[in-house]
């Protein structure tokens, strides 16, 4: 079937070509495949992450991916699909047809050299740049940079410069930002969130997502990725498989084109760090020699990232936002229910008590990897809304609903919804899934007396905070992959 391009997708093709002709600029490397991510910004810091590439293309989709196979495997039985991790399971990685992890799909192997930041306001063009910085082979050839003393509510325009271990230049990739407003600036924000990027459920002609090219029409202030950003559950038996993983998500054309313009902030969930509803005494074979633990240096190594993963930001006067760790402290999810169980850990809910109330934002939104609210299908037993986690849950629920204009946005669902709890009136916002394929997991006809909307679809949500003569609101919309808009619901400040 022939596919026909909207003006977006058109838009966005042409915009990789550009780059796609800078990066072949160097021929002979360092090259820039995986593209940059700038994330973490504040008032007056961001943080450059890039990584330096043998080649200036990913290994083609015709060549193949790696087959696992396991010690108790049925003959004819598919290795490569998600099945049950019984205790006990194997595996056993082998790639077919002579190839090796630099050469399976998606493959972007990473190379020595020297990589470094160039910046400066939009509104000047004198550069600033940072010193020259080897990459590290053994955080798969990465490098993080942070800029400093920067100027709140200011553009920047970047560009990642590299050279070879000749000093000899190499490829360059172009970028910007905009800093966080000064808390004291009423000003308007605008940011996009979503959840669930599994790597077959791609749907955009050139590579990659829909929802990319969309929101970056939309110009937001900044993205938030909840977690499951990757899955490495089937195929990531190892640490060099599962820095593949990375290496073929974010060399995907619409990933690399976005993170270029719109600074992110990333948040793992169980998918990302190791496998599915897992915790750090988790045991099992299913992962073969990849572990808990290096699934979250990993995650460190890939995206930029402060000195922990849960943070506050402050954007503008009428927005502060909370981006919460729900992987590295929890108990085990068998554990019974109590007031020792939990998901943060204390010293991530002291932190979390403390500065919401030392906020005097007028709008305070935590993004979560996980509902705390849901309603969630009653066989689940991995977060806050699900029975398991009911004591820690209604803590959270009972703190939160007592703070004025203080609202939840969730990802791991693969559905958008926003919901009331029953007890507290705390409101959820469930941004749903990065595309169609992926979405499901509850049934569209099931709406409950929680519910006052549901959809059961890819997309993403986007948040807009404002003031209309002179009153400060803010706007939940959620969106197709392709940004229409499906809901709306806009609340007052009070």
């Amino acid at each position: 079937m022939k596919r026909t391009y909207s003006p977006t997708d058109m838009i966005v093709l042409l915009i990789f070509a550009c780059t796609y002709s800078i990066q072949q600029a160097s021929a002979e490397g360092p090259h820039l495949a995986t593209g940059i991510k700038i994330g973490e910004v504040t008032q007056d810091t961001a943080i450059v992450w890039t990584r330096l590439t043998r080649d200036d293309v990913r290994a083609g989709g015709d060549a193949p991916l790696p087959v696992v196979t396991y010690n108790d495997a049925t003959p004819g039985e598919s290795q490569t699909e998600s099945r049950p991790r019984r205790a006990g399971r194997v595996p056993t990685v082998t790639f077919p047809n002579g190839t090796s992890i630099d050469t399976i799909e998606g493959a972007v192997p990473g190379t020595e050299g020297d990589v470094r930041v160039a910046y400066r306001t939009t509104d000047t063009t004198t550069w600033q740049y940072t010193p020259w910085e080897s990459v590290d082979p053994a955080s798969d050839f990465a490098r993080q940079f942070t800029l400093s003393r920067l100027s709140p509510g200011t553009g920047y325009a970047i560009r990642v410069e590299s050279r070879n271990l000749s000093g000899e230049a190499g490829a360059s990739l172009s970028g910007s930002f905009r800093t966080a407003p000064d808390p004291a600036d009423a000003a308007r924000v605008l940011f996009t969130v979503t959840t669930g990027q599994r790597y077959p459920h791609q749907d955009a002609p050139e590579g990659g997502f829909r929802m990319y090219n969309a929101m970056l029409e939309m110009t937001p202030s900044f993205f938030v990725h909840t977690g499951d950003i990757l899955y490495y559950d089937d195929l990531a038996k190892n640490e060099a498989l599962a820095h593949w993983h990375w290496q073929r998500m974010y060399s995907l054309p619409t990933n690399v084109q976005f993170h270029r313009w719109v600074p992110s902030y990333f948040i793992k969930d169980d998918h990302d760090t190791w496998i599915n509803d897992c915790w750090p005494t988790m045991s099992t074979t299913y992962m073969g020699d990849f572990t808990f633990a290096q699934g979250q240096e990993i995650f460190l190594e890939q995206v930029p990232m402060g000195e922990k993963t849960y943070r506050t930001i402050r954007w503008g006067e009428d927005l502060q936002i909370w981006l919460v760790e729900g992987r590295d402290f929890r108990s085990a999810n068998t554990d019974p229910d109590g007031p020792d169980k939990t998901i943060w850990g204390e010293e991530q809910k002291a932190w979390f008590r403390r500065t919401v109330l030392d906020s005097d934002a007028t709008f305070r939104v935590l993004i979560s990897p996980m509902p705390i609210v849901g309603p969630d299908r009653s066989g689940k037993k991995d977060n806050h809304s699900n029975a398991v986690f009911a004591h820690e849950g209604n803590e959270l629920r009972a703190f939160m609903a007592k703070q004025p204009n203080m609202f939840v946005i969730c990802g791991d669902r693969h559905w958008q919804y926003i919901s009331v709890d029953a007890e507290t009136s705390l409101r959820e916002y469930s941004c749903g899934p990065a595309s169609d394929e992926h979405a499901g997991g509850w049934n569209q006809e099931n709406v409950l007396p929680e519910h006052e909307y549901l959809n059961v679809t890819g997309g993403y949500l986007s948040v807009e905070v404002d003031r209309k003569a002179g009153k400060p609101f803010i706007a939940f919309r959620h969106h197709s992959v392709d940004g229409e808009l499906y809901n709306e619901d806009i609340r007052e400040g009070q």
